[in-house]
């Protein structure tokens, strides 16, 4: 009888062989080969740790012993401390490679890999992984008395199913029906779903079981191996669906986390059964009717209601990555790819922040009247798994340094020269302008905030703006700078609005609300904000920053959204004088074409001027050719015969290999220190600060005299040079945050009077600029004629005879501002040169001066004269 009942079972299982397709039986073998595949290397993959030994020398340190990683995770996860496990794609192929016997990962190939085809199918093995996770989930070890209070919702519903259960089955056995039928309660630990048995309209079951996301008290996510690199938006494409990719950009938006729900708990009104509805689409059809035993066997149809309390929901954010700027192609606009982040991954990133962020690239078709119009297209989104930030806050940088970066920041603070040493890695490739590095490393370091007891806040950022000629690297120091911070915005004057530098109010995709976004200054939140070309922004737009450089803080007030927002940046402005180069002849008020308010914002005003010498250009030619030749900044190592610059190039070279990483480490380790004034020191401020009033007041009243008197004097132009460094109680907060950084730099915790000779030293450096170049204009003027001239305020006929071209060009163009390559007859304006005293010689003298620094242009036959450059007065 056995034999022939063994023989039967033979013939109905070669049959049921027979039956299934060959694709299905792939897909049994591989479904088995993978689960257990998936469950050795959670089993088995051991993590090389645990006791430590330091050798008689002190210096080596041997592992020894091992932990088993994933399982370690598994309790945690069962004794509620931890809520996420990480598969390390790494770990996997190391584990693959002991299995197979590879020495190279690059060996294993699709067929023979796990990791590949979780690459290429990330999505289903995210739940193959959870199923072998489930099962191999160990039992809690915590002490239960201790969390009956934080106990959730499932736990309370677990347990009164449990009670349902086992009432179920004591009435059963009294009343001697249904023998053999038992329903056990699920295993809140284990979280096993039972089989479906009702199929909902988008495919999901509704059943008196538990769904298996319902139970799972953990999130499961994929790191991409390190070897994995990052692409753009625009390269991953649609036969990349299901893969595991990683995209390089810069996060844009950020929404705020909402809850987003995951299973729908129903509740019904005859038998009072709990009905769950896994929701795996973005639209879902809710159940009517109740399908559970009871009422099947009742005959009763129960009617449902959506219940909150046994519903799951998780933590959803959306985030819009864009395109970094080296990745755009010529002519093109940057692209943009939505990002879902889910419970764990959620306010990983902030807007402005560069990231590879790695997930499953994923279809999303349209819906609504969206999907009629869209036919067979969808739009495309990625599932994040794991976030790595390439730019971190320097909170994170001063905590995560190896012990090789420690030596080496250890040997840098112990050096004397550290502040000439890092101010010299700042921007290595560009020669020269060392008063200006100093500065701007001061400005990456920054000052401590201040806070009173009112509330009132004190910024402690530093903002500097470089004027010069073209030509003088302004640009690249702006790039460097950003490249360096880790939050560092880059944009440019005539490419910003005021509305793109503060915020603009748009409507959210997701729930159609009206919602601010925030602008550059924003976006560089803790950070710094370079703005180039400052002088070429429109009033209305510069007026913008006004409040970012002094409060820190942008108040909205736009459609219907009142608000502030944070905007504690530092401001770096690069800006050409009002003439394209400086012209010495006029005053600086007239070279700067900036309002005093502004400038009196700016901690420290560099004028950087291009003016010819033969030592400093050999060695600036020679430093540039050699970039070029070797594609690096000479060291101390390259010797370089420029004839006599030995010193130049040592103070150049004494930078070593500082590179960016370490550069970006020492400005965290720096300002971690809280430097505050004593009180001597800060007498000793109070009384340079006094002495620099007392030279201003001085400076305006001879000033002032001058006016009234209506001089013709030449001598009296320098005067005019101290109207723009105008000193106010801004330069006294602006000389405590420069002294402060330098404090910093030097690794102390209060500031000394170094500190402030110092910071002095910069304003002065930064001033010296400007003086200089009225002084050498008056010289000159002295020189020309003679001690005075009666032909008014404008002593020098250049300049006077400047202005009648001016305003010769605006009549003509019916008083509107002159523009580029605008044209003047030359026999009008000698005519008029001729009214106002002046002869043909001088006009000459001023064409000729103006053409070589490329601002007028004359033709051969001397009819037409033609503004090549707007004047800009």
């Amino acid at each position: 009888m056995s034999t022939a009942r063994a023989a039967i079972h033979q013939r109905i299982e070669l049959l049921w062989w027979q039956t299934i397709s060959p694709a299905k039986l792939t897909r049994y073998y591989s479904v088995t080969v993978n689960t257990e595949q998936i469950e050795g290397f959670i089993q088995k993959f051991e993590q090389k740790g645990g006791s430590k030994e330091i050798l008689d020398d002190g210096q080596t340190i041997a592992m020894r012993g091992a932990t088993s990683k994933y399982l370690n995770i598994l309790q945690k996860v069962a004794d509620r401390t931890a809520d996420t496990i990480t598969i390390d794609l790494d770990d996997l192929a190391i584990y693959e490679q002991r299995q197979l016997g590879e020495t190279d990962v690059n060996a294993l190939t699709f067929g023979n890999s796990l990791v590949r085809r979780i690459e290429n199918n990330a999505k289903r093995y995210i739940e193959l992984f959870s199923r072998a996770v489930d099962r191999l989930m160990p039992e809690s070890q915590r002490d239960d008395s201790m969390y009956v209070e934080n106990d959730d919702v499932m736990d309370v519903i677990i347990e009164q199913r449990r009670l349902r259960d086992r009432a179920d089955r004591e009435r059963e056995e009294r009343e001697g029906g249904m023998e053999g039928v038992e329903t056990e309660g699920v295993s809140m630990e284990q979280g096993a779903a039972g089989a479906s048995k009702t199929q909902a309209p988008n495919g999901s079951s509704a059943t008196d079981e538990f769904p298996a996301i319902l139970t799972r008290r953990y999130s499961l996510y994929f790191k991409p191996m390190n070897a994995q690199k990052a692409q753009s938006v625009r390269m991953v494409g649609a036969d990349q669906i299901g893969h595991l990719v990683t995209i390089r950009g810069i996060v844009t938006r950020v929404t705020e986390v909402r809850p987003c729900m995951a299973v729908a708990a129903y509740l019904c009104d005859t038998c009072g059964c709990e009905i769950f509805q896994e929701i795996k689409a973005r639209q879902f059809t809710p159940l009517s009717q109740c399908e559970s035993n009871q009422c099947k066997v009742n005959r009763s149809r129960g009617k449902l209601h959506r219940q909150t309390r046994g519903s799951k929901f998780l933590r959803f954010q959306e985030v819009k990555i864009q395109e970094m700027t080296d990745q755009v192609p010529m002519g093109d606009i940057p692209r943009t790819l939505t990002i879902h982040c889910y419970e764990s991954t959620t306010r990983q990133v902030n807007p402005g922040d560069v990231v590879h962020m790695s997930g499953i690239f994923l279809p999303a078709p349209y819906t609504g009247f969206r999907a009629m119009r869209a036919g067979l297209l969808a739009d495309t989104y990625m599932e994040v798994q794991h976030v790595n930030p390439l730019k971190r806050q320097y909170e994170k940088l001063a905590t995560q340094i190896t012990p090789e970066v420690e030596a080496q920041l250890s040997e840098l603070s112990q050096s004397e020269d550290v502040y000439t040493r890092m101010a010299n890695a700042i921007a290595p490739e560009i020669y020269g302008h060392e008063d200006v590095k100093k500065a701007l490393l001061l400005l990456l370091i920054g000052a401590p905030h201040q806070k009173t007891a009112d509330g009132m806040s004190i910024r402690g950022d530093i903002n500097i703006c470089l004027m010069g000629d073209p030509g003088v690297a302004k640009s690249q120091l702006l790039r460097y700078i950003c490249k360096v911070a880790p939050r560092g915005v880059y944009t440019t004057g005539r490419g910003s609005s005021g509305v793109g530098l503060t915020a603009s109010v748009m409507r959210d995709p997701v729930t159609g609300e009206m919602v601010l976004e925030g602008g550059a200054l924003v976006l560089a939140d803790r950070g710094i904000c370079c703005i180039d070309e400052f002088d070429k922004m429109d009033e209305s737009d510069r007026t913008a920053i006004h409040e970012v450089m002094e409060q820190q803080t942008i108040s909205v007030a736009k459609a219907g959204i009142t608000t502030t927002l944070n905007a504690r940046t530092s401001i770096l402005a690069a800006a050409n004088p009002a003439r394209s180069r400086y012209n010495p002849r006029l005053t600086p008020e007239e070279n700067i074409n900036l309002p005093a308010a502004l400038l009196s914002r700016f901690d420290v005003l560099f004028l950087i001027l291009d003016r010819p010498s033969h030592d400093d250009d050999l060695r600036l030619a020679r430093h540039v050719a050699f970039v070029h030749m070797h594609g690096r900044h000479p060291t101390q190592n390259d010797q370089i015969d420029t004839s006599g610059d030995s010193g130049q190039q040592s103070s150049q070279s004494d930078s070593g290999d500082i590179g960016q990483d370490l550069l970006r480490r020492f400005v965290a380790r720096a300002r971690q220190h809280d430097p505050m004034v004593p009180r001597d020191v800060a007498d000793y401020i109070v009384g340079a600060y006094v002495e620099m009033r007392q030279a201003y007041k001085a400076t305006m009243e001879r000033e002032q005299a001058r006016k009234q008197r209506r001089t013709t004097d030449a001598t009296d132009a320098a005067s005019q040079a101290s109207t723009v460094g105008n000193i106010t109680p801004r330069t006294l907060l602006g000389i405590i945050r420069l002294a402060q950084a330098h404090a910093r730099v030097c690794g102390s915790d209060q500031v000394r009077r170094e500190d402030i000779d110092e910071a002095l030293r910069l304003i002065e450096a930064a001033q010296v600029t400007l003086d200089t170049a009225m002084s050498e204009h008056a010289a000159s003027s002295r020189r020309r004629l003679g001690g005075g001239h009666p032909r008014g305020a404008n002593a020098d006929p250049t300049s006077a005879i400047f202005e009648i071209l001016v305003r010769t060009a605006r009549q003509n163009s019916g008083g509107g501002q002159v523009e580029p390559m605008q044209d003047i007859k030359y026999a009008q304006v000698l005519e008029r040169v001729r009214n106002a005293g002046y002869n043909e010689s001088q006009l000459s003298q001023c064409l000729r001066q103006y053409e070589e620094i490329n601002i007028l242009q004359v033709n051969l036959t001397r009819t037409k004269i033609t503004f090549v450059a707007a004047p800009g007065v």
